[in-house]
């Protein structure tokens, strides 16, 4: 059994991309698998996720961050792809990001079915903006600027220049700021939906938007990303594990 954490304070697109870790691992090794913490899965308004086998560990042993489990743990402790996570055995607990494309992206066809969510029409001549506000702009190196947002509208409005624009965000005040003539969207379930089934997208440095646009794919689909994802600003690639091959980056 391969167990997989789903931790309270971590978001939706963290959450997936352990769940997704778990589930990949399993099926590569031929192990079975179970998800820890399931009651944290913030996506259960519009996701249905098997969370493999119930499991009845009793989260006892503490480990110095805080956290509380019991079993062997294999910590990714990188930031990019650990090789390791090749030679994991049954009965371990798995813990980290896991955001790096080289851990999952062999089973996409089968992640497609996994985070299988109901279809939404969308215009061809819509392009959706993911805003990632709140915490992100605490951090001057962290929030993305509007210059990066408006060259990626420049980018759509030369591939259609009637190109429509609405805004997917967690944070509608600081939203409204910066996209002052676009509707505002916050609705975890068409956020991730409408991300998903879009075929124009700009998205932020957020693990939330990863997801929905690989499976979106490159047929007639195009997103953009930022550069140096979480460290654009200062021009320094902090977490390489974030460079996708599908997205364009400016």
């Amino acid at each position: 059994m391969i167990y997989g954490l789903l931790h309270p304070g971590s978001g939706l697109g963290n959450q997936l991309h352990r769940y997704v870790a778990t589930r990949v691992l399993s099926l590569d090794k031929g192990y079975e698998f179970s998800m820890i913490g399931t009651d944290y899965f913030k996506g259960t308004s519009f996701m249905n996720l098997d969370m493999g086998i119930p499991t009845n560990i009793i989260p006892t042993v503490k480990r110095p961050e805080g956290k509380i489990l019991m079993g062997e743990v294999w910590e990714e402790g990188t930031i990019y792809y650990n090789p390791e996570f090749n030679f994991i055995e049954d009965d371990t607990i798995i813990d980290g990001e896991f955001q790096d494309e080289r851990y999952f992206s062999h089973r996409l066809p089968s992640i497609k079915q996994w985070l299988d969510v109901e279809y939404m029409d969308m215009p061809s001549d819509l392009c959706v903006i993911g805003f990632r506000g709140g915490e992100f702009y605490v951090y001057p190196e962290l929030g993305l600027p509007n210059e990066y947002f408006y060259d990626g509208i420049r980018m759509m409005k030369d591939i259609n220049p009637n190109m429509r624009f609405e805004v997917h965000t967690d944070d509608e005040v600081l939203a409204k700021k910066f996209f002052p003539h676009y509707p505002i969207i916050h609705d975890i379930g068409i956020n991730w939906r409408s991300m998903r089934y879009a075929r124009f997208a700009i998205i932020a440095n957020s693990s939330f938007y990863i997801f929905p646009r690989l499976l979106a794919g490159t047929e007639n689909c195009f997103t953009i990303a930022p550069r140096y994802w979480a460290r654009r600003n200062t021009k320094e690639w902090s977490m390489p594990q974030n460079y996708y091959k599908d997205f364009t980056y400016i």
